[in-house]
């Protein structure tokens, strides 16, 4: 077993595919189906089951998988330790975040952190929370931030605030008269919200869970994983929402959404820092996680 295969076996996990795989490694398929090859035989054992449309992992494919991408993880550890050794190195930070926290404070500690170290490449992406988590343990992500914490032990979640979360509708809704209401007045109301998935540390767990605690029982739930199109759904009067404060300031000042006053779905979700527990993080990373989160910029420089 090289690391090519191993490489090659992972990029075919993540995309399903062979052709995929041959068009992210940059190798033709043939090269990219006799590496798996070779790596069946090696262990006489089938990784991939092959269909009309795509693979999927065997048992012992899927078994096999988060040690590839440890190992994956492990060897850029190692690539940025050497590049950390180099003089004149560039330090670059991969940083992955929910879009919805892409607000005003956050993007003002990035800006200061580029003007004090502008030899520093900082990569930015978005995604979902669990996404996030997956980014950062497979080390494509040096640090993440995300709603609730990540349960995987191989990584650490660090609370760094909260985000305020507001049960909105369309301007003309009859609850949108700023009087206290009842949960029970939601009983027949669609919701927007995101697509479910497997976790329950995501966001739409959080709402089902919050809205189960009020004794609203939602029977139907709109899956929608735009931001951007669950407020012009809920704008066009197509449901309501429970969403983050700071990702409709703009509509709540311009009347499109309004707040539904429901105390009993008051809530805040919490927000965390999360990166590998036994990864390497260069000094770069480390002086931007602590100005993340709001603590005393380590002294020493991250070269």
């Amino acid at each position: 077993m090289d690391m090519d295969q191993i490489r090659t076996f992972v990029a075919i996990a993540r995309g399903r595919s062979f052709s995929r795989a041959s068009t992210v490694l940059h190798r033709s398929q043939p090269a990219i189906s006799r590496r798996i090859d070779l790596l069946e035989r090696e262990f006489d054992v089938p990784l991939f089951e092959r269909r009309r449309g795509g693979v999927i992992l065997t048992d012992a494919g899927a078994a096999f998988l988060p040690f590839a991408e440890a190992v994956l993880a492990a060897a850029e550890d190692g690539a940025q330790v050497l590049r950390a050794t180099q003089k004149g190195n560039t330090a670059r930070i991969s940083l992955a975040i929910v879009g919805t926290l892409a607000n005003s404070a956050l993007t003002t500690v990035l800006q200061r952190f580029c003007r004090r170290y502008p030899n520093v490449r900082l990569d930015l992406l978005t995604a979902t929370s669990r996404e996030i988590g997956e980014s950062v343990r497979r080390g494509e992500a040096t640090l993440g931030i995300r709603y609730l914490p990540d349960r995987d032990p191989g990584l650490v979640s660090q609370h760094i605030g909260s985000e305020k979360l507001l049960v909105v509708g369309p301007a003309d809704h009859p609850l949108a008269d700023g009087k206290m209401h009842r949960p029970k007045e939601l009983a027949d109301q669609r919701w927007v919200g995101f697509p479910a998935e497997k976790s329950r540390e995501t966001f739409v767990g959080f709402l089902e869970g919050k809205l189960r605690s009020a004794g609203l029982e939602v029977t139907e739930i709109i899956p929608i994983d735009s931001l951007t199109a669950q407020k012009r759904l809920v704008e066009a009067g197509f449901g309501i929402a429970l969403l983050a404060e700071s990702g409709i300031r703009e509509e709540l000042a311009a009347g499109s959404l309004k707040v539904l006053n429901i105390p009993a779905l008051r809530a805040s979700i919490p927000i965390h820092l999360v990166y590998r527990r036994n990864g390497y993080i260069n000094p770069a990373a480390r002086i931007l996680l602590s100005m993340i989160a709001g603590q005393r910029k380590p002294k020493s420089h991250p070269g």
